[in-house]
């Protein structure tokens, strides 16, 4: 039996997301990946309201059994932890309304379960997600490729 995960990298502007299958031999498939996008100059409420909408649409599209999402560990501007923050709780939130398990990792840990080094830089990272995945190039855009990593994370994590 397969095992389907959604990985999250949370932002407003653009939140990344990648849908990995584990089979019956714990071989990685990418099923999907992209980022979701909300409008700069729209109101913070409809931004967050089509985040949730959209995400919900993937939730429904790939029935994923685990929804891994990353932590906000550090930011340098308060002003974008707090709006990172409100799109955390969209996602989580969205998850939980969808009756799908969800575990959050720290950036650490997912480069630590992806790359064996918990300091690896993002191109490292990206490299590892590339050839875990069996993938042709580096997923684009970044948040993807982070996304991807974070549901990669959850597989070596989770027994998935």
């Amino acid at each position: 039996m397969s095992y389907i995960i959604l990985g999250i990298d949370p932002g407003i502007a653009d939140t990344g997301f990648g849908v990995i299958e584990k089979d019956e031999k714990g071989n990685l498939k990418c099923l999907d990946y992209g980022s979701i996008q909300t409008k700069a100059g729209l109101e913070m409420s409809d931004r967050l309201n089509s985040l949730n909408k959209e995400l919900k649409q993937i939730i429904k599209k790939y029935r994923p059994n685990l929804i891994a999402v990353e932590q906000l560990f550090f930011c340098k501007n308060v002003k974008t932890a707090l709006v990172v923050g409100q799109a955390r709780g969209v996602i989580l939130l969205s998850a939980k309304q969808s009756g799908v398990r969800t575990v959050e990792f720290t950036p650490l840990q997912i480069k630590q379960a992806v790359s064996s080094y918990g300091k690896a830089s993002k191109l490292q990272v990206q490299k590892m997600v590339k050839i875990l995945l069996n993938l042709k190039e580096i997923p684009r855009p970044d948040d993807a490729a982070d996304a991807l990593a974070t549901a990669i994370c959850a597989v070596n994590s989770c027994n998935a």
